[in-house]
């Protein structure tokens, strides 16, 4: 896999579980798992379509999972799909996600859902099912688009 410009990378009490869920969830792909002499997880990655995700430990005081700090989070993470985001949201329920916004159309064109995994992070994924132009995005929105509508 060609790495990608902008990669994300997430911490976990506990990583291995993350990469079992991960995969479940969203159908995300184990491409690198180096332990240490302990089998503790010291580095892994995950792909997905083009894309990859890092998971990691907790290791320093500013880097912790949502769970080690009251459900804090300071970022989310978005999945773009190709497909069914119903079927997809069932299979990340089932898998433990906890669903924060059921699958829903949205003004932009695309049906979404929200959840939280087991440790607290947010996740919004979301696949296109229809063109939408400018006009009718900012009137349904009330928004208006200054740059970078497709």
């Amino acid at each position: 896999m060609q790495r990608a410009a902008l990669t994300s990378a997430l911490c976990y009490r506990d990583p291995k579980a993350a990469l079992k869920f991960l995969e479940a969830a969203f159908g995300f792909e184990l491409t690198m798992l180096i332990e240490d002499n302990e089998g503790n997880l010291a580095h892994s990655e995950m792909g997905f379509g083009d894309s990859l995700i890092m998971i990691g430990n907790e290791w320093t005081d500013r880097h912790k999972s949502p769970s080690s700090i009251e459900g804090f989070n300071t970022q989310s993470v978005h999945i773009h799909l190709e497909g069914d985001i119903d079927a997809h949201c069932a299979r990340a329920r089932a898998a433990g996600a906890e669903i924060l916004m059921e699958p829903a159309d949205q003004f932009y064109g695309d049906r979404t859902y929200r959840c939280r995994d087991p440790e607290g992070h947010f996740w919004t994924v979301g696949a296109p099912i229809r063109a939408v132009g400018v006009d009718e995005a900012e009137a349904a929105s009330g928004l208006k688009v200054v740059k970078g509508w497709a």
